[in-house]
């Protein structure tokens, strides 16, 4: 790795250092997390791949793996991640796809919850991938879906998700929905869609609320 290669993680950070100490937030459905939590569960959090650069600040030092791709931009995004005390699970749907998910239930044995990007690495945007669904449908852990709203931020039109960086001096909006549980005999098609809808749902109230 080169050298500036190897300093861009402890940048990004330096970066969302700024961004959250610079932003300010308000938290909307937070109490779902922190009853399954209190119940002694473990979740997944699922949000969308272009929303998870604001994550790194709100959620520093939880107990949380997230699953990150093995490609050499993840390698990047799995460094800054623990500067940040968050784990990451290597793979992805497109490469060690299996890897990331044995590795996420092992993480879940040993007292962490997970997040997941059920649309990422590559896509198509905003449609959900059943590996979050297949995850949640083996360990019986339930999927609390999560999203931010900023109103300053960076939008990249030309990536495949339109991603986004936010901004300093910022208004920011994490919501999260109430959980969606998938049994054993639930159709995951049926169960990808519950969760596309309720991102959408709450990716919408975000936006609205962080722009208001």
């Amino acid at each position: 790795m080169s050298l500036l290669r190897s300093a861009v993680p402890y940048l990004a950070y330096s970066y969302i250092t700024l961004v959250g100490r610079t932003t300010r937030l308000r938290w909307r459905g937070r109490e779902h997390p922190q009853a399954l939590r209190r119940a002694g569960r473990r979740f997944i959090y699922a949000f969308w791949h272009q929303r998870q650069v604001f994550f790194t600040w709100t959620h520093r030092g939880e107990p949380i793996s997230v699953l990150v791709s093995r490609s050499r931009d993840g390698e990047l995004i799995a460094r800054t991640m623990a500067l940040s005390g968050i784990r990451a699970s290597r793979g992805s749907s497109s490469r060690g796809g299996a890897a990331g998910l044995r590795d996420m239930m092992a993480v879940m044995a040993e007292g962490f919850d997970v997040g997941f990007t059920p649309d990422g690495p590559k896509g198509p945007a905003r449609q959900v991938k059943e590996g979050v669904i297949f995850l949640a449908q083996k360990l019986g852990a339930p999927i609390v879906p999560i999203t931010n709203g900023v109103s300053r931020k960076l939008e990249f039109p030309r990536s495949w998700d339109r991603f986004q960086v936010p901004l300093p001096f910022s208004r920011a909006v994490v919501v999260c929905a109430p959980p969606i549980e998938v049994g054993p005999g639930d159709d995951p098609a049926a169960k990808a869609e519950e969760l596309r809808r309720a991102l959408e749902e709450i990716t919408a109230q975000a936006d609205a609320e962080a722009a208001s």
